[in-house]
């Protein structure tokens, strides 16, 4: 069984026309995962996260700033990348509520693993900063909510968007009990990402990708080495951040995967998570801005999920 939290409320999160985080992006990805190939997901609305679960790795002044700039009508230009429109801050709270929720359901033992289609997305807002697209650490509030709440000692997040999660590392990179792993474009936003930070406890791998890597290549990267350090780290629980903007057809970055390299991906991870955490995986949407890519690339990701 695998479970699809859903967000209505993304829909409803507006940024400045022409920008490529568009509820397009949200409502591509039902329409793919509404085939009758999917019928068999488990579909559970996801939550409003409480302020209290930001908390778990963001300070009270980022979260009271983001709220106070929520806008009644119009705009709100937190950096030149990131806005928030009236609907915003709904969609950022289940954003993570959906992403908690998963992890309470996975651990639970309700399903093998989830998947949370949401908007906007989380992997570069870091402790006190909104950027990229993104609020709230959606993926890393999950893992210290797995840590703390479920008393589990080991959880892994892989991320394999095309842009460094550089707020991901922030926000977990004094946190022992995770390994962070990060395949991305570099050189690209936002900077980055580079081999040599390694967390304060050498738990960041960054696995920089040079312009133009095909997906022969990241195979190559991630079953030689990525997977193995996932497998030694014996996780309780792996979280992904899924972004797709590594597709060929992307337009924010160069990066040459196919779908299908994707669907490679999403097999090899859960046979790691069978071999060292029950299959437990929680998944998140990250990137992914040609629409048609985005949705086909999601649909091999979660087609694997019920496969694994």
């Amino acid at each position: 069984m695998t479970i699809l939290m859903t967000n209505d409320a993304g829909l409803s999160h507006q940024m400045p026309p022409g920008h490529p985080e568009q509820i397009a992006r949200l409502d591509h990805v039902n329409r793919a995962l509404s085939a009758p190939e999917f019928d068999g997901l488990d579909r559970r609305p996801s939550p409003m996260a409480e302020e209290s679960d930001l908390l778990l790795a963001h300070p009270a002044s980022h979260v009271s700033a983001i709220r106070n700039a929520a806008p009644d009508t119009g705009f709100a230009a937190l950096d030149p990348d990131t806005s928030m429109s009236p609907g915003t801050w709904e969609a950022a709270l289940r954003g993570v509520g959906g992403c908690l929720a998963a992890v309470d359901a996975v651990l639970a033992g309700e399903a093998k693993n989830a998947f949370v289609a949401t908007r906007p997305p989380g992997h570069h807002a870091e402790k006190a900063r909104a950027m990229g697209f993104c609020l709230f650490g959606n993926v890393a509030i999950a893992a210290k909510h797995a840590l703390e709440r479920h008393g589990l000692s080991r959880v892994a997040i892989v991320d394999f968007d095309v842009h460094h999660g550089n707020g991901t590392q922030d926000l977990l990179w004094d946190e022992p009990r995770t390994l962070f792993i990060s395949s991305h474009q570099m050189p690209l936003y936002p900077g980055t990402g580079a081999a040599h930070e390694r967390g304060a406890h050498g738990n960041v791998i960054n696995a920089p990708l040079s312009p133009g890597t095909d997906g022969v290549t990241m195979r190559s990267v991630y079953g030689s080495r990525l997977l193995r350090r996932v497998e030694e780290f014996e996780p309780e629980l792996l979280l992904i951040s899924a972004g797709f903007d590594a597709h060929e057809d992307d337009p924010l970055a160069n990066l040459n995967w196919s779908t299908e390299d994707f669907a490679w991906l999403t097999r090899e991870l859960c046979k790691v998570a069978d071999a060292t955490c029950a299959g437990r995986v929680v998944s998140s949407l990250e990137g992914g801005y040609n629409l048609d890519a985005l949705a086909a690339s999601v649909a091999v990701h979660v087609a694997g999920l019920m496969e694994a």
